[in-house]
């Protein structure tokens, strides 16, 4: 089947990316620009990934999202959290920081403006870049979501435009040895929520993907 593929640029949409290439066409990738620290890093790395896969991909902006949020990722009074390492297994910990840089329905508008291109061009799904480990303090993350996110686009969408996630199951280091095994271009993915030359290695985001490459032998 043919998809429109979110695609951030972090290490789980590259990743659902290559699997869906495995299992049909990619007909357009989309990466979303809402004045976020990292956005022209999130948009380069994209570019980066659907270019290796001589794929198209278009940058969308969503300016209104940044002005009806205080995010840390987007307001630059705010500090981005940056856990101990011990704290990437603490549910309360873990919850705290996802406040803070929790975006007001944000995998919601994407979804939806990814359906709405799916349908345009005739792509039968959307996928987009889920893990169980994040899964537990972003409900937006969750395989509940994308259930109800399906039947949603069932009503609205005339083709019943379908939205999965082939990482949905897995953790972050079960994403990184299935990366691996696609051929995924790891060097390329971008999973720091700052804009800088390099990973920062301290937020939440980095420490989880530098954590999954430890455990996946990298």
């Amino acid at each position: 089947m043919s998809s429109i593929v979110l695609l951030s640029g972090g290490l789980d949409s590259a990743v659902s990316l290559a699997q869906a290439l495995r299992e049909g066409k990619v007909k357009l990738c989309l990466t979303f620009d809402y004045g976020q620290r990292a956005a022209a890093r999130e948009a380069a790395a994209s570019a980066g990934l659907a270019g290796h896969y001589g794929l198209d991909h278009r940058v969308i902006e969503l300016p209104f999202l940044r002005s009806i949020t205080s995010t840390s990722l987007v307001n630059l009074n705010e500090a981005v959290p940056e856990p101990g390492e011990g704290d990437l297994d603490s549910y309360d910990k873990s919850t705290e920081s996802a406040k803070s840089v929790w975006v007001p329905n944000r995998n919601g508008i994407f979804i939806n403006i990814a359906a709405g291109f799916a349908e345009s061009m005739g792509a039968g799904q959307v996928v987009t870049g889920f893990n169980a480990e994040e899964a537990k303090t972003f409900p937006d993350n969750s395989a509940a979501y994308l259930q109800a996110a399906g039947q949603a686009l069932y009503y609205s969408t005339l083709s019943g435009v379908r939205v999965l996630s082939y990482t949905m199951m897995l953790n972050k280091t079960g994403i990184v040895k299935l990366g691996r095994r696609l051929g995924v271009p790891l060097a390329i993915v971008w999973p720091c929520y700052y804009g800088g030359e390099k990973l920062c290695g301290r937020c939440e985001s980095c420490k989880r993907y530098l954590r999954a490459l430890e455990a996946a032998g990298e």
